[in-house]
């Protein structure tokens, strides 16, 4: 396939356009393409020196710019080259525009204000580091979920995901030598989950795992049958205590992250106070 050129316009940080156009891409199979991030556009003089690289390198052209002079300044000048040229968001912002019966107020990087919600991630993230592979368990009932599940299950990215979106996460591995804390199975605010994976990929992940550590990759961390014991050791106490469990085998970290928002959500609504029944996903 040849290589085709991607320029991606904004005029704040470009998360959103990039995510859009990440999201977009992965539905082709085997798409070359070179992208050309150009954040913060949000000036004429900007824009004209960005326009040179487009020109010297025509492709497709997304954007996110709210200011009416720069986007038609840059629409013009697509269309002089021949190229096309999308306002991702103009679609969502039409439709919410005439739902809500009011003008969006088209203000640069208003998404990214620091506003109470910003404030409440940032303190999500620090509780999420803070609260690691088991760390400072006295503090769990702060939590709005515990990830607990053996080593190599993805607890950390996972948890550090969903800080992102705003929750505090603590994680626990479950090691059979080493039974958790007695306060793990008395929780009563956060929603304990339970990963767990297929032991043959548990055990290939482990394995990557030791060679990029340059460390023998033949030990018990690896070998079958202490893999499967360890895998059902876990499975028995998510059973026991009723939490819900994700397999996390064939999933990302987005999709496991998903489900457990997915898992958090239904309890919220419920208004559950107590961990909710098994639920295996």
């Amino acid at each position: 396939m040849a290589r085709f050129h991607l320029h991606l316009l904004s005029d704040s940080t470009g998360e959103t356009l990039e995510m859009i156009a990440k999201a977009a891409l992965a539905q082709f199979d085997d798409s070359d393409v070179l992208r050309h991030f150009w954040p913060m556009v949000r000036s004429q003089q900007h824009l004209d020196r960005i326009m040179g690289e487009i020109a010297a390198n025509p492709g497709l052209v997304f954007f996110t710019l709210v200011n009416e002079e720069t986007r038609s300044r840059l629409e013009e000048r697509c269309h002089s080259l021949g190229l096309p040229a999308l306002a991702v968001l103009d679609g969502v912002t039409d439709a919410l525009e005439a739902h809500l019966g009011q003008e969006a107020k088209g203000r640069p990087g208003r998404q990214h204000r620091l506003d109470e919600a910003y404030f409440a991630r940032v303190d999500a993230i620090q509780y999420t580091i803070a609260h690691d592979d088991g760390m400072a368990w006295e503090d769990w009932e702060e939590a709005d979920i515990v990830l607990a599940g053996v080593s190599r299950t993805s607890k950390t990215p996972t948890g550090i995901y969903l800080a992102n979106r705003g929750y505090k996460v603590a994680n626990i591995p479950i090691v059979v030598e080493s039974p958790p804390p007695t306060a793990l199975f008395g929780l009563r605010h956060p929603m304990v989950v339970g990963l767990t994976t297929a032991p043959e990929r548990l055990i290939q992940v482990r394995r990557n795992r030791l060679l990029s550590l340059s460390q023998s990759p033949d030990t018990d961390y690896v070998q079958a049958e202490k893999v499967e014991s360890e895998v059902k050791f876990a499975r028995r106490i998510f059973a026991d205590n009723s939490w819900p469990v994700i397999d996390v085998t064939r999933r990302s970290i987005e999709e496991t992250a998903a489900a457990i928002i997915n898992l958090y959500n239904e309890r919220k609504a419920a208004g559950a106070k107590d961990p909710i029944g098994a639920k295996p996903i």
